[in-house]
């Protein structure tokens, strides 16, 4: 390494390489693993990052090694609350691990999600979480994808086998609807667009609530929208009950708190008085504990997802299977984790 001042910026490989006075292929090695070069030689390319300031472009490094450090993640919607604390909690988890974290959105369209796959892919990570489209996506690419890498799916599965980290539906529903029935009119159901395995998989998880109380489930007939615009589907689907008529009984359950988003504004609007309180005229409730649910008005009973832990766990479940890809001996735990829900109760039922 040169006694002399830095007189030009370092910004390559190569600029470094000819600062600490070692070969290219020396100085890669370093930052492929740190500890494949002698301590001396590592002694020398540590004092002259501290000296130059030289931050190597890691993503063009992570491509050469046989397993990057980087972990991508997809999510179906990069502004939905619920998905940023989701991926915030991912990535504080992925860095203390000493790995990057890299967010792409499939923005709720199967084409942008099999050219986020791609993009991963062409990155080398060494494994990801997804949160799928579901109904929407290309089964056989994100199975291909998991047959290569470590991969985990959260907030619904592929399908029945994938690793999966996510909300016991059963559990929660359970939970709601019994609040429901003790305290007014039992719940009717407003479903959700049939976007992914939540759609169907929380319909029956309410009848099955409601049967084993000795109800009769009230499932509302809906249009069949692929849309994830979840608070307008809510909102024309409230409509056009209300519009015809109303609801069958006075309580609203809600496949998800941004479903309930839409109800709620299309009975305001309609001058319905919302809530559990004396004088109200409907009751509405939703599920995942969104991070704006309590802040509507009124703010919504629902029961709550632990995305924190979601999280937690499933970072957990991937480097569980980053170990095994690199040959320890697999663990008997599961590789599908359901976690219970909390109920949250507020104004609206």
């Amino acid at each position: 390494m040169s006694d002399k001042p830095i007189k030009t910026p370092i910004k390559t490989m190569e600029d470094f390489s000819e600062f600490v006075g070692l070969s290219r292929p020396t100085v890669s090695k370093f930052f492929n693993d740190p500890n494949s070069v002698r301590a001396k030689t590592r002694g020398l390319i540590e004092a002259a990052l501290k000296e130059s300031g030289f931050r190597p472009n890691m993503f063009a490094v992570n491509l050469n090694r046989r397993r990057s450090n980087i972990i991508g993640i997809i999510i179906p919607n990069s502004t939905d609350p619920f998905y940023m604390a989701l991926t915030r909690r991912v990535e504080l988890i992925a860095n203390a691990a000493g790995f990057l974290a890299f967010v792409l959105s499939s923005d709720g369209n199967a084409e942008i999600e099999a050219r986020a796959i791609e993009t991963l892919k062409s990155m080398n990570v060494a494994g990801a979480i997804i949160a799928p489209l579901g109904v929407q996506s290309q089964h056989e690419t994100l199975k291909a994808l998991g047959e290569s890498i470590a991969l985990v799916y959260v907030d619904s599965p592929l399908d029945e086998t994938s690793p999966f980290v996510g909300t016991n539906n059963r559990q929660s529903f359970q939970l709601i609807v019994d609040y429901l029935v003790r305290s007014g009119e039992p719940p009717c159901y407003l479903g959700m667009p049939p976007v992914n395995t939540n759609a169907a998989t929380r319909e029956t998880a309410y009848v099955e609530a409601m049967r084993q109380l000795k109800m009769e489930p009230v499932l509302l007939e809906t249009t069949h929208d692929g849309n994830w615009d979840f608070e307008r589907f809510g909102y024309e689907e409230t409509t056009r009950f209300l519009n015809a008529g109303g609801f069958p009984t006075k309580t609203i359950l809600c496949a998800n708190d941004r479903v309930a988003f839409g109800a709620i504004s299309a009975a305001y609007q309609h001058g319905l008085k919302i809530g559990q309180s004396a004088g109200s005229d409907i009751r509405i409730a939703g599920h995942d504990d969104h991070p704006l649910s309590r802040y509507a008005c009124p703010p919504i009973t629902t029961v709550a997802q632990n995305y924190n832990e979601i999280g937690r766990l499933a970072m957990d479940l991937l480097f569980r299977k980053l170990d095994e890809l690199e040959g320890a001996e697999a663990t008997a735990e599961s590789e599908r984790i359901l976690l219970n829900a909390e109920i949250m109760l507020r104004e609206s039922a």
